[in-house]
C-alpha cells in the first residue's frame, strides 16, 4: 500500500515577505515527515493585550489543526495554554505540557529543556547556553509581525 501524499497547508502562496511564515513554510514537509522536529518560540502580545510568550512543538500543532489559515495570514500564530510551555506575563500564568514529540523538563541550573523522545536528546532553550544541543540549531527570525520569534530545528534521529 502506497502512502499518500499529504499537500502542504503552505503549497501555491506566495510568503517572500513574511520570513517568519517563510521559515514554517521551508521546514513544514520535513516536520510533517519526522525528519525534523521543530520548537517555535514566540513572544508577543495576544488580543486582550497581555504579553505573552511560549514554546510551540510545530509538528504536533501541524497534526492537530489547519495551518493554511495561518500561512494565508488569516489567523496568527501565537503560543496557548496548551503548548510546550506558555507564560502569560500580565497573571504570571505558566503551563507547560509534554508532545508527543517533545518531553518538557525543568532544571535548576540550565533551566527550560525539552527532550526529544524518539532519539532523546535534549534541547536547551536557554540563548547564553554554550550549545543547543546534539543535532540541534537555534535561529532568531526577524520579523516585523511578532516581537520575537526563534526557532529550534532538531534532525530526529532513530533510536538504534
Amino acid at each position: 500500500m502506497q502512502k499518500q501524499t499529504q499537500i502542504l497547508a503552505s503549497a501555491g502562496i506566495d510568503l517572500s515577505d513574511k520570513p517568519f511564515l517563510k521559515a514554517l513554510a521551508d521546514r513544514e514537509e520535513s516536520v510533517r515527515n519526522g525528519k525534523l522536529a521543530t520548537i517555535i518560540f514566540i513572544r508577543d502580545y495576544n488580543s486582550k493585550g497581555h504579553e505573552i510568550s511560549g514554546y510551540i512543538d510545530y509538528g504536533h500543532r501541524l497534526k492537530t489543526e489547519d495551518f493554511r489559515p495561518y500561512f494565508l495570514g488569516k489567523k496568527r500564530l501565537l503560543p496557548r495554554s496548551s503548548d510546550l510551555s506558555f507564560y502569560d506575563w500580565d497573571t504570571s500564568t505558566s503551563t507547560s505540557n509534554s508532545t508527543e514529540n517533545f518531553q518538557v523538563k525543568a532544571d535548576d541550573e540550565q533551566g527550560l529543556l525539552f527532550k526529544h523522545k524518539r532519539d532523546r536528546k535534549v534541547i536547551s532553550v536557554d540563548p547564553s547556553a554554550p550549545s543547543t544541543g546534539d543535532n540541534s540549531i537555534r535561529q532568531e527570525i526577524a520579523t516585523d509581525e511578532y516581537v520575537q520569534v526563534v526557532i529550534y530545528d532538531h534532525i530526529a534521529r532513530r533510536k538504534g
